[in-house]
């Protein structure tokens, strides 16, 4: 069984870096699209994640397109906050991608649009100054929950 992760453009050194410590302990595959805003030799990414990085089955793509050529017939969900549907509404599958936005603009609109009925989000309170949860943080719900509804495979 296997759950694949993906960071669409990500910015933030530290929450990639957590995002592989997850996945190392979770088993999960990370696939990361470029551009990146960092080095993967990053200090603070490797920081974040130092003792793990090597733990880590991470796919690098070089753009959206050839990340989709990956996917085969596996289901694709789309994290955001433009959604009514929460992440526990859905139903995971082996192999699905759960794909997340760049910490700054979220995914672009052609995404949504081809994805519009996988869009997952976490419920909020809905307050006026907080716009989003921290990636790394959100990553974890959705991921958690993904292999619970799998039955934590590989899991102790």
């Amino acid at each position: 069984m296997s759950l694949n992760v993906v960071l669409f453009e990500p910015e933030i050194p530290q929450n990639t870096g957590n995002i592989a410590r997850t996945c190392a302990a979770t088993g999960s595959k990370l696939h990361l699209i470029k551009p990146l805003g960092f080095s993967v030799k990053d200090k603070y990414l490797k920081r974040a994640g130092l003792d793990y990085w090597s733990l880590v089955d991470i796919v690098y793509h070089e753009s959206f397109e050839e990340f989709k050529k990956t996917v085969g017939n596996n289901r694709v969900f789309i994290s955001t906050t433009k959604e009514s549907r929460f992440y526990t509404d859905v139903t995971y599958t082996d192999g699905c991608y759960i794909l997340f936005g760049k910490e700054t603009a979220g995914l672009p609109d052609y995404i949504h649009e081809e994805y519009l009925e996988n869009r997952i989000r976490i419920p909020m309170v809905d307050k006026e100054n907080v716009r989003s949860l921290n990636l790394a943080n959100s990553v974890n719900i959705v991921v958690y929950e993904a292999l619970r509804q799998l039955g934590f495979p590989q899991m102790i």
